[in-house]
């Protein structure tokens, strides 16, 4: 197992915890269950679509939620009360779980199931005093020397 030690980033760089917590808990995270198969594509400067592989679940069956920096995608089969009998089960039927870290200011703009395809739109809005602004360089005026009236005439 291959195990990086942050330590002594996380003396010297301030603010950035949550970005090396991250790095630390990948592994975990990545080490257990694939399913759903999932796709994540950049469709724009600040667009993004995950497609995540659903196949014989209904709209009904999968909620979204989207928190601060988290989207969670979770599907939950109904029991069916069939009584057929399988000779092989090749289609899974159980439950999900997926999760997503997001970037701050990433919001779901959108989400469809069609063809066994969830597609999830993500968009990337910044707000205004966030974005970075250009500051015009302006020179300072000349100083002048200031001359005192009543200075002269109280020497007198």
């Amino acid at each position: 197992m291959n195990r990086f030690d942050f330590t002594p980033y996380r003396r010297t760089m301030v603010g950035f915890d949550r970005l090396f917590d991250l790095l630390e808990n990948q592994n975990r995270m990545n080490s257990g269950d694939n399913y759903p198969p999932f796709n994540i594509e950049r469709r724009g400067e600040d667009a993004y679509r995950i497609t995540l592989a659903v196949a014989g679940f209904k709209p009904a069956d999968i909620d979204i939620t989207a928190q601060e920096n988290l989207l969670v995608v979770q599907g939950k089969k109904a029991d069916d009360a069939s009584s057929a009998q399988f000779l092989h089960v090749g289609i899974a039927q159980r439950g999900f779980e997926r999760r997503f870290e997001l970037a701050d200011y990433v919001r779901v703009e959108d989400a469809n199931l069609e063809d066994g395809l969830l597609t999830v739109d993500l968009v990337r809005e910044v707000p205004e005093a966030m974005k970075p602004k250009k500051i015009a360089v302006g020179t300072q005026k000349t100083l002048s020397v200031v001359k005192d009236a009543d200075k002269g005439s109280a020497a007198a």
